[in-house]
């Protein structure tokens, strides 16, 4: 009887004893293995890109094939009327010198360092002496395809290396008969008188076979600046820039930020090279302000260009323009710029184009 009694009791006690007791703590298992702490992947540091330490373009401070550095540039007259449009190789021009011919219209000057970048150039159309003396600022050889008669006039006196392509032996009739030809497609769409080109590759083959003086002379310097960024400081934003010539030609600049150029428009459209159906973009802008002056008893209203006195104009780049001015000591002398305290100012590495209008100009700058 008493065995009987004692088992139950002893199966309370025990439930009694586990429903007082603590609850037992649930403990994860310990992992088989630890990971190691992660340590951050660093952060490369750029590799700063090799300084250019090859040979420069005096003309634009960019690099250039080492043969062309003491070349004599090519300086080539561009037709710029309107029904000559659209213009080819100018996008290539290291240089673009724009004046007044006549009538209010406009001529310009090519001028190429190494023109054997260059695809077709022209249409070329003839020559005047202030061409001429811009021509000499940069010892350049001159092409052009006839001229005033002061221009052959001076051509003679000053000693220019001028390649005529109407009344000397530098024009064929077909591509590559000559330095020069008369392209068919010019002739045919836009008259006779604005249908002669070259090319780049014409230039250097011909030239090659040519007796002139092809070298600058010992001691010769072209000296101008160029920095990497040549916005001036303490100028104002220039985004648009809009200079007029006459009442027949206008050119504006309006300023890219992400190509770091000003565009080109003339004639109300897109200054457009026909090789690349692209517009010209440059890295400087200049505006040279002087006297241009009727010639008395012309019959053709040509005028004179006076780039000997020297005057004021205006400096553009990276958006920004401040007050220059401009010299040329004689015919054969670079054109000089200088800030209003006649420091030399820098240009930024690249083309540049150089308005060159009447003092009366009204030059209108939009920030």
């Amino acid at each position: 009887m008493l065995t009987k009694k004692l088992a139950p009791l002893c199966l309370a006690l025990l439930l009694g004893l586990s429903a007082c007791g603590k609850p037992t703590a649930q403990v994860s298992p310990a992992p088989e293995h630890s990971l190691p702490a992660r340590t951050p992947e660093p952060i490369p540091t750029p590799t700063p890109e090799p300084e250019y330490t090859g040979p420069v373009n005096p003309l634009t401070g960019l690099p250039i094939a080492g043969e062309y550095v003491n070349r004599r540039p090519v300086a080539i007259m561009l037709n710029n009327l309107k029904q000559a449009l659209p213009q080819v190789g100018v996008s290539d021009a290291d240089i673009i010198y724009e004046c007044l011919a006549e009538g209010g219209i406009t001529r310009m000057l090519g001028v190429y360092q190494d023109p054997s970048q260059a695809g077709a150039i022209g249409s070329i159309r003839s020559s005047r002496p202030y061409y001429l003396e811009l021509a000499l600022g940069h010892d350049a050889v001159y092409i052009h395809a006839g001229g005033s008669p002061d221009a052959y006039e001076k051509i003679r006196a000053w000693n220019v290396t001028a390649l005529d392509g109407v009344n000397g032996p530098y024009c064929g009739s077909s591509p590559g008969s000559n330095l020069m030809w008369r392209d068919a497609d010019r002739r045919r769409n836009m008259g006779y008188e604005h249908s002669v080109i070259t090319t780049g590759e014409t230039i250097v083959e011909r030239f090659a076979g040519y007796s002139f003086r092809q070298e600058h002379q010992e001691g010769y310097t072209y000296e101008m600046n160029f920095l990497p960024d040549g916005t001036p400081s303490g100028g104002v934003t220039a985004n648009t820039i809009t200079v007029p010539f006459s009442n027949v030609k206008t050119g504006v600049f309006t300023y890219d930020p992400e190509q770091e150029l000003y565009l080109v428009e003339e004639y109300g459209k897109p200054y457009v090279d026909g090789n690349t159906g692209e517009q010209v973009g440059v890295t400087n802008v200049l505006i040279l302000k002087t006297r241009c002056s009727a010639i008395r008893g012309d019959d053709k209203g040509r005028i004179t260009v006076d780039l000997t006195s020297g005057g004021t104009g205006y400096y553009a780049c990276g958006g920004q323009l401040i007050d220059i001015l401009w010299s040329k000591g004689g015919r054969n002398e670079q054109l000089r710029y200088t800030d209003l305290n006649g420091n030399p100012i820098s240009l930024g590495a690249g083309h540049s184009y150089v308005n060159i209008v009447p003092l009366d100009s009204d030059v209108e700058i939009q920030g």
